[in-house]
């Protein structure tokens, strides 16, 4: 049994050495690998990439910014292991709540795990309106794919490889999430989510993610429905 966690940064220089120790920490009983994409970041985090890399942390560069579902595209092509993780490279999201993630998929129960921020794990107190916008659109996926998930926005997702390597990804950017949750549903596949903590960052300490990207997954959630 191997894990693989997929990791797409973009200018995480103030966070990435320190995430990596963290990951790379985490015991889940079996061996896993870091697969780490730099989507071209200018802010150093190449450099700091270049000095911690090894041959259970691989890291591969992108040669333009590509957008995060791209870097998972290029993750899981190089993935090795019989899961597939994705992570994101800030601090947002604590590695050490693997093995509960991992445990409906390892006894058997689930082919894919949600890690939801809204089933009463602790986090940060932040944005109201981002709150409101992802209940909306994790509602609105649900009534197009006929699934009841409390966060289809969550960076923690969990999938058997097998299942990963039966879909063909077109997002390139944010519209991953709700690109793989609709194809997910096509697919039947049994999902499962489990209560995690949130460490939520705000615009000055690097978060990205903005109200673009919101309208952008509701084009993608319906695209996905009706059009793919």
């Amino acid at each position: 049994m191997k894990l693989s966690v997929i990791i797409p940064v973009y200018n995480e220089a103030n966070t990435i050495e320190e995430f990596i120790h963290r990951v790379q920490g985490v015991d889940i009983g079996f061996e896993k690998e870091l697969i780490v994409i730099d989507d071209f970041s200018t802010d150093g985090t190449r450099d700091i990439l270049e000095k911690i890399k090894s041959d259970s942390t691989r890291v591969f560069y992108h040669s333009q910014n590509q957008g995060k579902g791209s870097a998972l595209q290029t993750g899981f092509k190089e993935a090795e292991g019989d899961i597939v993780i994705i992570q994101d490279a800030d601090l947002e999201y604590d590695p050490r709540e693997y093995p509960k993630l991992l445990e409906p998929i390892l006894d058997g129960r689930a082919d894919a795990v949600y890690g939801s921020r809204f089933l009463g794990g602790p986090h940060r107190v932040l944005f109201f309106w981002h709150y409101v916008g992802n209940r909306f659109l994790t509602t609105l996926s649900n009534m197009f794919s006929n699934l009841n998930l409390t966060d289809m926005e969550t960076c923690y997702k969990v999938f058997r490889k097998d299942i990963l390597d039966r879909i063909t990804f077109k997002s390139r950017r944010f519209g991953f999430e709700p690109e793989v949750t609709a194809k997910l549903a096509k697919l039947k596949c049994r999902i499962y989510e489990i209560p995690i903590s949130y460490s939520g960052r705000d615009y000055t300490e690097g978060k990205k993610i903005g109200w673009k990207d919101g309208l952008a997954a509701l084009f993608h959630i319906i695209r996905y429905k009706f059009f793919d």
